[in-house]
């Protein structure tokens, strides 16, 4: 029997909330295939990759603290994303703002100064503002891409961190490997569950939620970044401007991610490495729309994808499987989003098919 998609009246509001949950569920049923066809046992691997990452409280301080810099980035990159501002480049904000927060940790940090912590913080969120004012300003000045602005110049920043732990900043006691040297204790936020790497920078996390719910639910400025995407002619018709739009969506976003980096360098890494995240910037993508652009499904979404991090580790142990398998989640969850997205504005229909008549002679 044929099947259409069927344009609906107006969008479904129980798809809008049930496609990220059927988008999670297809991807639990093609993960249990992915292990079958690895050889593996599907129930040992469900439970190796779901509940032994979490199984101990060292286990669940990690979960947190994967998904603080996740839920983060997410929070700025919503903002944008409600008034059609595609920032794709937190990953090189990231970058910068762990830059930025090196910096003054490495120079000031020895000094053991209570200041240097927070000068860290406020240099990590200059350092990924500016980085997205770029493509800000490109897009308003003349009209380019912000995705391919900001995408692109994630790589300049990747590589900006790699001539420094390289050279300039390379740890002379650190045997020739590429990293600083390891970050004062005033330069670093303190654990907030002993046994565990879970540090003070989930506050700000935290913190961020509640300022982010205000934003867009709450307040003026919320208000017009939704008009300005849901129509930007609907937005200059009312007198909001479509080029303050795209400032605020790159600097909360650029704001939001350069902080990231700094949890990042003050918190589990404790020093500057040629990577400083392992794609949480591009993952924070997924998060905001799996989270529906709303703060707590956000939070949701970001423990969700937190457990997928941790669950690509174990797998690796526990299972023998390649590192590549967190990616492998990560991009079915999104083909899956993706396409489950499409029943808030369409709807499946049967086509009934008549039977051919038959000529008459």
């Amino acid at each position: 029997m044929p099947l259409k998609l069927e344009p609906r009246a107006q969008p479904s509001r129980i798809m809008q909330y049930g496609s990220p949950l059927l988008a999670i569920a297809l991807t639990a049923a093609m993960g249990m295939v992915f292990f079958i066809a690895m050889g593996k046992d599907p129930v040992a691997a469900f439970y190796a990759f779901t509940v032994l990452p979490v199984a101990d409280l060292y286990g669940f301080g990690e979960l947190l603290i994967k998904a603080s810099p996740l839920i983060l980035i997410a929070l700025g990159l919503a903002i944008g994303f409600r008034a059609n501002v595609w920032n794709i480049g937190a990953e090189g904000q990231l970058t910068v703002g762990a830059i930025f927060s090196g910096a003054v940790a490495l120079r000031y940090g020895p000094d053991g100064g209570v200041w240097v912590l927070p000068a860290m913080i406020v240099a990590g969120a200059i350092g990924g503002a500016a980085w997205a004012a770029v493509p800000a300003f490109l897009r308003t000045r003349f009209n380019a891409s912000e995705i391919l602005v900001s995408l692109m110049l994630t790589y300049v920043a990747q590589l900006w961190l790699s001539y420094l732990v390289y050279g300039p900043w390379r740890d002379p006691k650190g045997y020739n490997f590429p990293q600083s040297e390891p970050l004062a204790e005033s330069a670093l936020f303190p654990v907030l569950l002993d046994g565990t790497r879970l540090n003070a920078s989930i506050l700000i996390t935290l913190a961020a939620v509640a300022v982010a719910w205000i934003i867009l639910s709450r307040s003026f400025v919320g208000y017009q970044l939704k008009v300005t995407g849901l129509s930007e002619a609907a937005a200059r018709y009312a007198g909001f401007s479509a080029r303050r739009a795209v400032w605020i969506g790159m600097l909360a976003g650029g704001i939001t991610a350069g902080v990231a980096g700094v949890g990042e360098v003050a918190g589990p890494l404790g020093q500057l490495f040629p990577t400083a995240s392992p794609g949480y910037g591009f993952a924070a993508i997924i998060v905001a729309f799996l989270g529906r652009l709303n703060p707590i499904g956000i939070v949701l979404a970001g423990l969700l994808m937190s457990l997928l991090y941790l669950s690509g580790e174990a797998a690796q142990m526990a299972l023998n499987l390649p590192s590549a398998t967190t990616g492998v989640f990560q991009g079915m969850l999104l083909f899956f989003l993706l396409g489950a997205d499409v029943l808030i504005n369409y709807r499946i229909r049967a086509v009934l098919g008549t039977a051919p008549r038959r000529a008459v002679a």
